[in-house]
């Protein structure tokens, strides 16, 4: 978990927070939470989807540099297993907003629902990502964090071609998990994944 803070505080503080990797089959779900600087504007923010990859890679050290305050957290493969996705990414949200050395007055959450836990008043926005450049800003933050973090994979199981799906369930990546089994950083409770487990009893838990 990282942050990064200026000393100049606007009178309201508010916070984009979004998540990355919800869908993948591996690896952590990422969450990251932004108060952006209204002094330091930051020009081409949106949905990070919508973005290049070489785009976002220009956009998250300008938005680091340039924002009151970012964090970075996640939720690990053992916690979505355990906990289910959904209240997995609650908690890798709630960990980016604690994260902020700022605290901010208001999250403003991207999706239709609030973690329960945040140190501060939240409201949810439904395709926020594409309405308010603080989300937008998180988004990027979180992709560009987790798409690193599926290449960082790569390199250590190459056979599995992470750099180019990211870990989500595309004919390459199932080819794979059939061919080579499951990892340890595979996310156990996905059904994919779980019935390899059930019809390879013998792969290493």
């Amino acid at each position: 978990m990282t942050t990064l803070t200026f000393d100049f505080e606007p009178e309201r503080l508010v916070a984009g927070v979004d998540e990355v990797g919800r869908g993948p089959l591996i690896g952590n779900v990422v969450a990251a939470a932004v108060i952006l600087d209204p002094s330091r504007p930051i020009d081409g923010l949106t949905d990070s989807k919508k973005l290049s990859e070489k785009k976002r890679e220009a956009l998250f050290p300008l938005i680091q540099s340039r924002a009151l305050a970012w964090s970075i957290a996640w939720a690990t493969p053992d916690e979505i297993d355990q906990l289910n996705i959904l209240q997995a990414t609650m908690l890798a949200m709630t960990r980016a907003v604690q994260g902020l050395s700022i605290y901010p007055e208001l999250a403003l959450i991207d999706g239709n629902r609030c973690p329960t836990d945040l140190p501060c008043a939240a409201q949810a926005i439904v395709k926020g990502d594409l309405k308010e450049p603080a989300i937008s800003a998180a988004s990027i933050l979180a992709k560009v964090y987790r798409d690193r973090e599926m290449v960082m994979l790569d390199q250590r199981h190459p056979d599995y071609g992470f750099a180019k799906h990211k870990g989500y369930p595309t004919a390459l990546h199932m080819e794979k998990l059939r061919l080579l089994g499951p990892l340890p950083e595979h996310r156990r409770s996905f059904k994919p994944v779980a019935k390899l487990l059930a019809l390879n009893t013998d792969l290493i838990d």
